[in-house]
């Protein structure tokens, strides 16, 4: 009798385990990961990959056009001041760098925002060190720095604005949004899914005026194709913030290096109008090029190339 049972309980338990190798197979995600070879002839050339998105940017209740860069590149960085090495130092390891910028226009003045996300090169979970944001504007301008430590993040936070700075506080060790763009290109199969806590995109937080902190959020990676952004079958990755109001897809080729072609971010209108708007970014160039050593007069030839001239 005893054999019996267990011999049912086994069947039934190889019956579960092959039908969750079978979903696990079926994941979006579960083919999503990075050759280290691949990756090394696609970002160790001595370049960076500069990509331009046509933007369309909510604020002020209204749809404003401009131009958003996505800058990914390699570097070493130092461990513990936590900045690029230039010489020296054998305490230092390599991150790949996303610079993210947007710029457009809101009536007659206008808006120049940065992102730096230092992401430690790690195709099974990587963790970002530090990451920045600047956002300039003819009222005034805004700084917000994170800097990863044990137990979280030291922040800090400079502000033209009376109710947010200066201030310095810490943030627990929750993912930040601002790193996704860099899993997407390290680790796209590791990003995290489900119902989590994220730290939402700074420059999301600075323009809404919202507390710098971990929200709710529903993370979730599919399979689709989307005219908008490319004729091929694309992967989104989705982030939803229920109190906020607000969602973010991204959109990024199914092989490697997978390459980001775009993003919808939707938000409350705001600015006493009512419903939301959403941001589109679409890719429109592409370029591997040291952007460092172009800073002649004759270089800027590759603006027009870049299709930001």
């Amino acid at each position: 009798m005893r054999r019996k049972l267990w011999q049912s309980a086994l069947a039934a338990a190889i019956a579960a385990l092959s039908l969750a190798c079978a979903t696990a197979a079926e994941e979006p995600g579960a083919s999503l990961v990075v050759n280290p070879e691949a990756f090394k002839r696609h970002w160790r050339q001595g370049k960076a990959e500069v990509t331009r998105y046509a933007l369309k940017q909510s604020r002020y209740g209204e749809i404003h056009e401009g131009d958003a860069v996505l800058i990914f590149v390699t570097e070493d960085f130092l461990a513990d001041k936590q900045v690029k090495r230039d010489f020296g130092s054998d305490q230092a390891y390599s991150v790949l760098k996303l610079n993210f910028t947007k710029k457009f226009q809101t009536g007659v003045y206008p808006y120049s925002l940065m992102t730096s996300v230092f992401t430690k090169i790690d195709f099974e979970r990587p963790w970002t060190a530090k990451a920045t944001f600047t956002g300039q504007e003819w009222c005034g301008h805004v700084f917000m720095q994170l800097n990863h430590r044990q137990s979280g993040y030291d922040a800090a936070l400079y502000s033209y604005f009376q109710s947010e700075g200066d201030a310095r506080f810490e943030l627990p060790d929750a993912p930040l949004e601002d790193e996704v763009w860099v899993w997407i290109r390290l680790a796209p199969g590791k990003l995290p899914l489900g119902e989590l806590e994220m730290v939402p995109s700074m420059d999301f937080l600075r323009l809404r005026h919202r507390e710098a902190k971990p929200y709710k959020v529903t993370a979730s990676l599919d399979r689709k194709t989307d005219a908008t952004f490319a004729e091929e079958s694309l992967y989104v990755y989705s982030l939803r913030y229920a109190e906020l109001e607000r969602r973010l897809d991204i959109y990024f080729r199914a092989g490697e290096p997978y390459e980001i072609v775009g993003w919808r971010e939707t938000d409350p209108a705001g600015f006493g109008k009512s419903g939301s708007l959403t941001t589109v970014a679409v890719e429109t160039h592409r370029m591997m090029l040291p952007y460092w050593r172009n800073n002649k007069n004759k270089d800027r030839a590759l603006l027009e190339k870049l299709g930001l001239q």
